[in-house]
């Protein structure tokens, strides 16, 4: 049996180079939370996040996942058959023979943990041949899938694995408990560690506390003798076997750092007097009196080497990541939102169109009704946006979303709005205001211009850059001119870009500081619009509002020069109530 490389997430594996995006980036677009309630379990999170915070511009890799979500989301059958299996097995949670060090002599738990890996993988050969045969699939990623399913159950090779697998599952289960004998130092501690026996029967009883304390605390029951009566006998283990690894190399060659779903918890052993070896110490006692059983488990299992139960063990947590994005959708959907089916181009240079578009993170707050939806495009003239507008209008909002929707989309799942065409970023990165403990060495003004030097140099024209405020923490006159500055070069790369700024006057100035004729695109102004002095949440290709919205402000408050002096007509100022102290 050859098992061929599975992956609905990651196809063309040898063609496709992904980049990984910033942490802050990750942050800066509010993407934490939203994570937390996609997953199900906390093993769930670090998927997610590694799945979708690593990104290709290949427009083909996005439309395979995006078809592949699409028959997810049609097909809940599908989705609860896969997760009543992933009760079933563990071969991605538990570390298995995988982890062993190359030349490593293969023990009675790493061969038990073995057959069961085997046994986990029979498991997911049928199961998923049985949720999508007879399904009406339109996916590659899926109609592959099902096909090479198809072919590995129909192999001679599996039914004979699964013929030996059970044979074998049936003679280890004959082991039902072992006796230990454990030699201690004067500190209590365990310095080394055999087997007695194996038993085919389990240990019964209670009080094995009670027991164990009444009989090392009277001083005159305790035995000078580790003699045993009987016909046991006491099988050392070999001392000269070394620690198996670190905690920290065991984490670095484990299976957690290959699959985010697996779970472990390492505790290390107190390695005063040697104890560090005692784990495996034990298997090396437990293989001298199963040697019976651990011949037959290596002969039947070396039969199967060139099986990789990791190939079908990585395909149950990229189906999970589908499935909960798709269960995450269909309950948003009841309540009245709205998602749709991304579509992928590659045009030069990148574009996007997008219609209906709104932030992920209004969902846990507002009611789809209250939502307003916006529209927005780049193209090969609108390559840089400079937003502008009141405080709280909406900006950062409408700036999140852009970013969340391409991150959504190149993971193949559907993004929230009415229409969505976009060609990929390589890269998605973000410049919001900093921390305030990253600026205490080179102030703010010299954080953001360190930052913004950092991602400039990462930027391609496939990139996708969101600017939040960006020089702001500075005079009107030093950041207007670092700004001005930064837009035209980014206009010279071509980079996708929304710069989200209170510098009107940076929006006024655009034909006349930053377009000019050595570039296509061009850099245009978009206004967080208000009407009556409210917010509308609605953004618009429009000069900047600056002055004119200041002014309606300040007469709806009665602050303006004829309003404060009463030399000309202007609302009154509404009455104050007096408070009481306290």
């Amino acid at each position: 049996m050859k098992q061929e490389k599975l992956s609905i997430l990651f196809p063309r594996q040898d063609e496709v180079t992904y980049r990984e995006i910033p942490e802050e980036s990750w942050h800066d677009l509010g993407l934490d939370a939203i994570t937390e309630r996609i997953a199900a379990k906390p093993q769930e999170i670090p998927l997610i996040r590694r799945v979708m915070m690593n990104l290709t511009a290949d427009p083909q890799v996005a439309a395979f996942r995006i078809d592949v979500f699409d028959d997810i989301l049609r097909h809940p059958e599908i989705r609860e058959k896969l997760m009543a299996l992933l009760d079933k097995v563990r071969m991605f949670y538990d570390y298995g023979v995988v982890n062993r060090h190359e030349g490593d002599e293969a023990g009675i738990w790493d061969l038990m943990h073995r057959l069961e890996e085997y046994h986990d993988y029979i498991l997911t050969v049928e199961a998923i041949r049985e949720c999508l045969s007879e399904k009406d699939l339109a996916s590659e990623g899926l109609t592959g899938l099902r096909d090479a399913v198809n072919r590995i159950y129909e192999e001679k090779g599996f039914e004979a694995l699964r013929k030996d697998v059970e044979e074998m599952r049936v003679a280890a289960s004959e082991i039902r408990s072992l006796t230990v004998g454990i030699n201690l130092n004067d500190r209590f501690e365990a310095v080394s560690m055999g087997l007695v026996s194996v038993n085919a029967k389990p240990f019964k009883g209670s009080g094995l506390l009670k027991n164990f304390l009444s009989a090392v605390i009277p001083r005159d029951e305790i035995r000078k003798e580790a003699d045993w009566d009987g016909s046991y006998s006491y099988y050392p283990a070999n001392s000269e076997i070394g620690l198996l690894a670190s905690a920290e190399q065991f984490v670095e060659t484990s299976v957690i750092l290959r699959n985010p779903l697996a779970a472990m918890s390492l505790a290390r052993i107190p390695e005063a007097d040697g104890s560090g070896n005692v784990p495996r110490q034990m298997d090396s006692a437990a293989s001298m009196l199963t040697s019976r059983i651990a011949r037959r488990l290596k002969d039947t299992l070396g039969r199967y080497l060139n099986i990789s139960v990791k190939e079908m063990a990585d395909l149950i947590p990229e189906l999970v990541f589908y499935t909960r994005w798709a269960e995450y959708i269909e309950k948003r959907r009841a309540e009245g939102w709205t998602f749709c089916k991304p579509e992928a181009g590659s045009g030069s240079p990148p574009a996007m169109d997008a219609e209906g578009i709104y932030n992920l993170k209004l969902i846990a707050t507002e009611k789809p009704e209250n939502v307003v939806p916006n529209d927005l495009a780049f193209d090969r003239e609108k390559r840089v946006y400079v937003l502008t507008g009141a405080n709280r209008g909406g900006k950062t909002t409408v700036t999140q979303a852009v970013g969340q929707l391409f991150l959504l989309a190149q993971s193949g799942i559907f993004v929230p709005g009415t229409r969505f065409r976009f060609d990929p970023a390589d890269q998605v990165l973000t410049h919001f205001p900093a921390d305030e403990d990253k600026t205490l060495d080179l102030g703010r003004l010299g954080e953001e211009c360190r930052r913004f030097r950092e991602l400039y140099t990462r930027c391609t024209p496939e990139s996708l850059l969101l600017l939040n405020e960006t020089f702001s923490t500075t005079s009107f006159e030093e950041g207007y001119f670092i700004a001005a500055d930064a837009v035209r070069a980014i206009l010279r790369l071509g980079t996708r870009t929304i710069y989200n700024t209170h510098m009107h006057k940076l929006a006024q100035d655009l034909d006349t500081v930053i377009n000019t004729k050595e570039t296509e695109g061009k850099a245009v102004s978009l206004v967080a619009e208000t009407k009556e002095g409210k917010h509308s949440f609605r953004v618009r290709i429009a000069p900047p509002e600056g002055q004119s919205f200041a002014r309606d402000i300040a007469e709806k408050y009665g602050v303006t020069y004829e309003s404060l002096t009463g030399s000309g007509a202007g609302p009154s100022p509404a009455p104050v109530t007096p408070r009481s102290p306290g």
